[in-house]
């Protein structure tokens, strides 16, 4: 489903900052993956260039998913491929309801992708399933994206959001920073129930702990700019246990595009 080859990418506003330096990444289709790593070490930048996000320019390298570069593509056009981008810090769009938002996209993705558009009332009823993904109450619907939202309910609407417009691939950025241990079981009991065999999940994160709700497929560790170790679940147990420091010397070993 994604393919992120020898991917390089610095800071738009200054090319002398390079943050990724040669990432290589496959991710299959039905598959969950977690990426680790120590604060700096470019794991929330993969999501966000994957995302498209315009503060960030690739050097050297190339995106392709379902098997074409979507490198000149912009945000909104990655979205509508099937692209999702749950946010470390969600933003708050006062004025405009979560209602209102899902609709207008949930229909603008149906349509670019071919499939059926849901007029008000059927939308009504589809939005109203998906809430219990999440355990949120019909009231949320009428409120201002993320407005007032606690921590935890801008979390929860991350993953309510990716329940209704139903993406193909999803990076969660950090998603599980925050929370408190009901609120992760919630956030984990929704992923899981998205998650199928037809699409795929990106978990970013720094703990272990989201982990004991979600199995991931794959486990792969980022440092200064490198994807240094993929693994299973073990692996993410022994980062919890020892920390990155027995990793680091990877971190300044060129692997060719293969990972270790």
């Amino acid at each position: 489903m994604l393919e992120v080859k020898d991917l390089h990418v610095c800071v738009e506003e200054d090319p002398s900052e390079k943050i990724l330096k040669g990432v290589n990444l496959t991710i299959g289709k039905g598959e969950i993956h977690a990426i680790m790593g120590p604060n700096g070490s470019g794991k929330s930048t993969l999501s966000k260039v994957v995302a498209g996000h315009e503060a960030y320019e690739v050097t050297q390298g190339d995106i392709l998913f379902e098997g074409e570069s979507i490198l000149d593509l912009d945000p909104d056009e990655r979205a509508h491929k099937g692209l999702f981008l749950a946010f470390q810090y969600p933003v708050e769009v006062p004025g405009v309801t979560n209602k209102t938002l899902l609709r207008q996209a949930y229909n603008t993705i149906a349509k670019e992708q071919g499939r059926e558009e849901l007029d008000p009332i059927e939308f009504e009823d589809y939005i109203n399933e998906r809430l219990n993904v999440v355990d949120m109450k019909p009231e949320f619907l009428d409120r201002s994206v993320n407005a007032g939202f606690s921590g935890g309910e801008k979390k929860r609407n991350e993953i309510f959001q990716m329940a209704v417009l139903n993406p193909k691939l999803s990076f969660l950025d950090e998603t599980d920073s925050g929370l408190d241990i009901d609120a992760l079981k919630i956030v984990a009991n929704g992923i899981n129930q998205i998650a199928d065999e037809e699409k795929s999940v990106v978990m970013v994160t720094h703990y272990q702990r989201i982990l004991d709700y979600i199995q991931p497929d794959h486990v792969h560790v980022m440092l200064d700019g490198k994807v240094v170790k993929s693994g299973d679940k073990d692996l993410a147990l022994k980062l919890e246990e020892q920390g990155y420091d027995w990793l680091t010397d990877l971190a300044s070993v060129s692997v060719n595009g293969e990972q270790n």
